[in-house]
């Protein structure tokens, strides 16, 4: 969505989905909280699995929140059954504490729409890491999000993507952002790796909440997108130094500016007439940040 960069506010970085030693990472909460925020973050999401091997935490940590740092109170929900069978990973940021635990008989597409009306943004987790398909995106009808990079997934896996489905559930009319993150458990180089910067005018949890939702953010692994301008067909993009910033759309549309160092693009978005595009700008070291998409009327 182009219009985050135009709206009011600054960015804030965060990271949207760790774990804790409320459910399988290495560290109590407390100093996930002051790692990430002496790394510079301006807030997190403890998202921890709620699921009743961990006694479905829903990890409190309003008592590390400072001026600079705040948290949003979140979990990774857990559900039969995606066509692989396995249980469903659906990252709810903005719980209430008080949300119920998984109910017998409760699938996955049920229990990410009872987080929804709880008021969470709502995030397809992982997709690549466990093969979920097309079907599996579209049973999540309430979702947000999908993430687009996760980095546990790349460093232990060699599957931190999402892009795939992401782009295909676009195509099929659906409305969804792309956030990247950690998932970080602390127990390999699993931190610090994707992260969100949202546009909101404070740094309140419900202000972050309510950015996420309208989708004024962008996601990155270091890149930063420095502004993007619209006027009319014409797209003039500002980011850090490049070695390529694309405009993707769907199927094997795209537009691409590249060379060494790169800092500036400009697109005419004609080509993309009633279809959706996004930003996407890599790095010189490799590493990619993703604006969110724009549907092209």
């Amino acid at each position: 969505m182009f219009e985050t960069f135009s709206a009011p506010g600054r960015f804030y970085k965060g990271n949207l989905h760790t774990h804790s030693t409320r459910s399988d990472g290495r560290l109590d909460p407390e100093e996930v909280c002051r790692l990430y925020r002496e790394r510079g973050y301006d807030f997190l999401c403890l998202s921890d699995h709620f699921l009743e091997a961990y006694k479905f935490p829903l990890t409190d940590t309003r008592a590390y929140r400072t001026e600079a740092f705040t948290t949003l109170i979140g979990a990774e929900l857990h559900a039969p059954a995606t066509h692989l069978g396995e249980l469903w990973h659906i990252l709810a940021v903005g719980l209430p504490l008080d949300f119920a635990t998984t109910s017998e008989g409760e699938d996955g597409s049920a229990l990410a729409r009872r987080a929804a009306a709880a008021g969470a943004f709502v995030g397809i987790a992982h997709p690549q890491w466990y093969g979920l398909d097309a079907s599996d995106g579209l049973a999540l009808d309430v979702a947000h999000a999908v993430e687009i990079y996760n980095h546990t997934c790349e460093m232990l896996s060699a599957r931190p993507d999402g892009v795939t489905l992401f782009d295909h559930l676009l195509t099929e009319g659906r409305q969804l952002t792309g956030f990247a993150s950690d998932d970080a458990h602390f127990h390999a180089d699993d931190a610090f790796g994707g992260w969100v910067h949202v546009k909101s005018e404070t740094l309140d949890p419900e202000a972050l909440l309510l950015a996420l939702k309208a989708g004024h953010y962008y996601a990155s692994q270091g890149p930063e997108i420095l502004s993007v301008e619209r006027d009319g067909d014409k797209l003039l993009v500002t980011c850090s130094p490049a070695r390529s910033i694309v405009l993707a759309g769907r199927g094997s549309k795209s537009k691409v500016m590249h060379g060494d160092g790169i800092a500036e693009a400009r697109f005419d978005l004609s080509a993309f007439a009633g279809f959706w595009c996004r930003l996407v700008v890599t790095g010189l070291d490799g590493k990619r940040a993703w604006a969110q998409p724009e549907r092209h009327a």
